[in-house]
């Protein structure tokens, strides 16, 4: 029924949405030791190009500003934004672009897309649920997922913090966003 009302909602061909800051969340968990954290990413900037006709088109642009993260300890956040993890310096930006989406279900899909981070970029596959809604009258759509990713695949850990010891490996991203019609 959703693919059904998604074809009705949306316009008939490929439209592109923008991201709704306000309404949106992008965190990221993980664990020092066996204490678990979670941080936030904030002032993301995403485009999304779908066309509910053909969703394998779709085209995602998201530029995360790695500088811009967002946790409640001041010192942590200093060694994740340090040369030895996420290096903002150098790196201030991590990127996602998707070319390609495939329908898994009746709300599922997966996009197919490249994760960039520091310099080193790996492909990744990105299961979502798409809704879609009117707020205030306007269209919108609302996407979820749940990524974990390998935090050294992306260079995310040099010197002491390449050991998992203190910081597994795995990353959880969790991701709650609103887009509005561009």
């Amino acid at each position: 029924l959703a693919p059904l009302v998604l074809l009705v909602v949306l316009p008939a061909q490929a439209a592109t949405w923008v991201l709704d800051q306000e309404a949106s969340s992008v965190f990221f968990q993980y664990k020092y030791g066996s204490d678990p954290y979670e941080g936030e990413f904030s002032n993301i900037e995403a485009t999304f190009n779908i066309d509910p006709m053909s969703p394998e088109s779709c085209d995602f642009q998201v530029t995360i500003p790695v500088g811009d993260i967002k946790l409640d300890s001041p010192e942590a956040l200093d060694y994740l934004l340090d040369y030895e993890l996420f290096d903002v310096d150098q790196w201030p930006t991590a990127t996602f672009k998707a070319e390609a989406c495939r329908l898994q279900s009746v709300s599922s899909f997966v996009a197919d897309g490249t994760l960039t981070i520091r310099d080193q970029t790996n492909s990744l596959r990105f299961p979502f649920d798409l809704s879609i809604d009117t707020t205030e009258g306007n269209l919108r759509f609302h996407l979820t997922s749940e990524v974990t990713i390998k935090r050294l695949e992306y260079g995310v850990g040099q010197g002491y913090w390449m050991s998992t010891a203190e910081i597994p490996n795995e990353i959880v991203i969790k991701i709650d966003v609103y887009a509005k019609p561009e």
